[in-house]
Parts: C-alpha cells; structure tokens; sequence
C-alpha cells in the first residue's frame, strides 16, 4: 500500500553511522523493491555520499 500511495525512484539513507552493521538498508530496499542512492554517514551535508553496495556488504561482514 506505501508503494502505491508514494511514488519514488530511490531511497536515501540517514544515520547509517549509528545503524550497527546497515541492516536498515537491506530491510528498506527490499520491502520498497527501489535502490538506495544515497547514504548519510555523519551530522553534515558532506557527509551525505552516494551509496555503494559493496560498502554495505563490507559493513555486514566485518
């Protein structure tokens, strides 16, 4: 039903320096069925980077 009501194209992550191991993300593109874009990993602007899914991979198994 959420897919029906808002229509997007990608999802942007925030606050993935607090989220433990990027769990967050899988769980939202895959009940979304849309691709991150970007990933926030800090307090400022710059820290707002596009997102890489070998990264988050990274982030899992480390």
């Amino acid at each position: 039903m959420f897919q029906e009501i808002m229509k997007f194209d990608g999802a942007v992550l925030t606050k993935m320096d607090t989220d433990a191991k990027g769990g967050a993300g899988l769980s939202i593109a895959f009940a979304t069925g849309r691709p991150i874009v970007f990933a926030g990993t800090g307090q400022g602007y710059e820290d707002l980077l596009q997102f890489e899914p070998n990264w988050l991979l990274e982030q899992l198994f480390e």
